[in-house]
């Protein structure tokens, strides 16, 4: 059982395990033992301890929302009338049952949240502000941002 806040070290094998995995998580165990040099056992134990430890939190495919037809993205600033634990909770419950919110973030500044938000088109996009989003109490104020085109999108981590 991990510690919290206690480091766990990762030697330099363990590190190349997770940069492959980011670029291909649908590698087999061999083809990963491979890209690092070392046999299917001990990749596989490690790549194990790896999730086990938290490091790996899950794999997932990469979808091309425009072919899925959600290909209008827009950030969402929103900001609550009043913010106290009751209503942050009572906000970010309501924002995980929202499909559209792909993404949610607590920030500071102007603004309380940050929602990253994918829809169909303006329209779809305004229905959810007005039925969805306008229909949370204590929502205060909304600034969207639209995409014009996505520069970089890159799901791993650089370390």
């Amino acid at each position: 059982m991990k510690v919290p806040n206690v480091p766990v070290r990762l030697d330099e094998i363990d590190l190349q395990i997770l940069r492959t995995l980011q670029k291909n998580a649908k590698l087999t165990t061999k083809e990963l033992a491979d890209a690092v040099n070392l046999t299917p056992t001990p990749v596989f134990e490690r790549q194990k301890r790896l999730e086990k430890q938290g490091f790996i939190k899950r794999y997932v495919a990469v979808i091309n929302p425009e072919m899925l037809n959600q290909s209008l993205l827009v950030f969402c600033k929103v900001k609550l009338q009043q913010i106290n634990h009751e209503t942050a909770d009572a906000f970010t419950r309501r924002i995980m049952l929202i499909p559209e919110v792909t993404e949610c973030y607590n920030t500071s500044g102007a603004y309380d949240y940050l929602l990253k938000v994918r829809a169909r088109d303006m329209r779809q996009y305004q229905e959810f502000v007005l039925t969805k989003l306008g229909e949370i109490e204590n929502v205060g104020a909304i600034e969207s941002t639209f995409v014009m085109s996505e520069v970089k999108q890159n799901y791993g981590l650089n370390f």
